[in-house]
């Protein structure tokens, strides 16, 4: 396993090398010239020039994108351009609003649909199914920004059971300000989640073993509990893990909305204030994620069916 995980990261190289050529170019080639979208357009050109040599964007773009890459090996993405804070410290100091709200959410929606999932495909046909499948397409067709005027108008401000927006300074005060962001995730993701639990379940059900299972005298639910739901948690790993790395940028409206100084909300601040640094960093965080939670979807594949081999998967 430990051979397979190296082999991965060195593949690993290769693409990263090239997300991060692809983002340098759209940001340096594309993105525009960011000492004038930092003055503004009556800026003079001295002025202009000036501030291109403080950002070090009079340099060849070669020596730029080996500055990039040095960026991306130590993790030091430099200061930003707006703010001028340490970008890395920004990072840390983000981190920790946004995984109080994204991992509670996270894992209560798994387990609520996983939990869901499972006694919906048991009743699959009737009545209680078609009822579902309704609901919770519902769910996926609401926009996010409903539900969020939904909890700040409703829920907070005429019925007072939460407040409308803040962080809080101590942990008790931080459960309290992030409950309704939580309920609010947890029912932005919940509708698809089941879905896709659901058909995942209800593949198993119809496989061979569990007609032999049955034919053994099995009870259902024991069929259920023991067969049907250790074979489907592959898809249900693959599609957890995969969603992972939304855990840091999958909250963008919710944080601007609750006024919440994590990564999201420092994102949008990014982008509003043409912060190039900063989304460079974000953009080479998330890539990073997203090939660390394919290497763990693999390891994890194994943990739950130990006849997979790693190198057949590869």
């Amino acid at each position: 396993m430990w051979a397979y995980i190296l082999r991965r990261l060195l593949y690993s190289v290769p693409i990263l090398f090239g997300v991060s050529l692809v983002v340098f170019s759209l940001f340096h080639l594309v993105g525009g010239d960011p000492a004038t979208l930092l003055l503004g357009k009556h800026a003079t050109a001295e002025r202009v020039a000036s501030v291109r040599a403080e950002l070090g964007l009079d340099r060849p773009l070669i020596i730029q994108f080996g500055d990039y890459l040095k960026e991306i090996v130590t993790f030091d993405f430099g200061k930003s351009y707006t703010t001028r804070e340490d970008i890395r410290t920004k990072i840390i100091h983000g981190a920790g609003p946004t995984l109080f709200l994204s991992v509670p959410a996270f894992v209560i929606t798994a387990f609520l649909s996983l939990l869901i999932s499972l006694v919906v495909s048991y009743y699959r046909g009737s009545w209680i199914d078609r009822a579902s499948v309704v609901t919770f397409v519902f769910l996926m067709s609401m926009p996010s920004l409903a539900y969020i005027l939904f909890g700040q108008y409703i829920l907070a401000s005429k019925l007072g059971w939460f407040p409308i927006s803040g962080y809080g300074a101590t942990p008790s005060e931080r459960v309290y300000y992030l409950a309704l962001p939580v309920l609010i995730s947890i029912f932005l993701n919940l509708g698809s989640d089941i879905r896709f639990f659901r058909n995942a379940i209800i593949e198993e059900v119809n496989q061979d073993y569990v007609r032999t299972a049955r034919a053994k005298g099995l009870p259902e639910k024991w069929v259920y509990l023991k067969h049907v739901l250790k074979n489907s948690m592959v898809p249900v790993i693959t599609y957890l893990v995969i969603e992972i790395p939304y855990l840091v940028l999958g909250s963008l409206l919710l944080e601007s909305f609750f006024s919440i100084p994590g990564i999201g909300g420092m994102t949008v601040e990014a982008v509003n204030n043409s912060d190039f640094p900063v989304l460079k960093a974000m953009t080479t965080v998330i890539s990073l994620l997203y090939i660390l939670t394919t290497i763990l979807t693999d390891v994890l594949y194994r943990a739950v069916d130990p006849r997979m081999s790693f190198g057949k998967r590869e």
